[in-house]
């Protein structure tokens, strides 16, 4: 299993008050851990105190164990580093227009 798999898994998943964007696009993936077929993310939201968090590690979760080498997917939300705008990528960048 390669960590490039889960991530770009990770691209099917929206924080859905910024629907274009996905959460790795977004910054929101810190650290992705393969540990045979277990997968552990750590992930943070855009602010927190967000009511989507649940629903938005549920839906990680989901994904990733859609994939064929995976048993078990664990999303924990972190908060330290904070996020801030400079950790999404260029792509995601050009599709919210701050780019030209």
């Amino acid at each position: 299993m390669e960590k490039e798999l889960i991530i770009n898994k990770l691209r099917e998943c929206y924080d859905p008050e910024i629907p274009h964007v996905s959460i790795v696009d977004l910054g929101l993936i810190y650290d992705v851990r393969i540990t045979g077929r277990k997968v552990e993310i750590d992930m943070t939201l855009t602010a927190p105190g967000c009511p989507m968090s649940q629903p938005m590690a549920l839906d990680a979760k989901a994904k990733i164990e859609e994939l064929d080498d995976v048993d078990e997917a664990v999303v924990n939300i972190v908060w330290e580093p904070q996020w801030s705008p400079n950790r999404i990528t260029e792509n995601g960048k050009k599709t919210l227009g701050w780019t030209s």
